[in-house]
């Protein structure tokens, strides 16, 4: 008799676990305007981020995803159709991203749709 393998812990950063919502579908955050992050999930001198400005939101989702370490965070400032689409383009630590892929499979498919774009497109030169 063989004992299961414990599940796999991916870490946001040293001695931090990676929290990841149950699903897409309960991340009802904004998905226009300004919004600004309480200092614990952004300590930078600009607190707002405007989110008609795709470098603006990807960097606020890059640091919600980081640095949340409760569910209702990822509720209050991630949404789910927004995350699907700008998950190929997030710069996130290797962690964050195995853990929500993991959980998620439609975020796996969107940054391997996204990949296998960028090889044609390279491949074309």
């Amino acid at each position: 008799m063989s004992a299961a393998a414990p599940a796999a812990v991916h870490l946001a950063r040293p001695h931090r676990p990676v929290l990841v919502a149950g699903t897409l579908s309960e991340l009802n955050g904004p998905t226009h305007g300004l919004v600004e992050l309480p200092l614990r999930l952004w300590w930078g001198p600009q607190s707002a981020f405007d989110l008609t400005e795709p470098t603006m939101l990807a960097w606020m989702y890059e640091n919600v995803l980081r640095e949340a370490i409760r569910v209702e965070e990822l509720r209050t400032y991630l949404h789910g159709p927004t995350l699907t689409r700008v998950w190929p383009e997030l710069n996130l630590p290797r962690g964050v991203r195995a853990a929500w892929e993991a959980r998620h499979p439609r975020l796996r498919a969107a940054g391997a749709r996204s990949a296998t774009g960028r090889l044609v497109g390279a491949a074309a030169f």
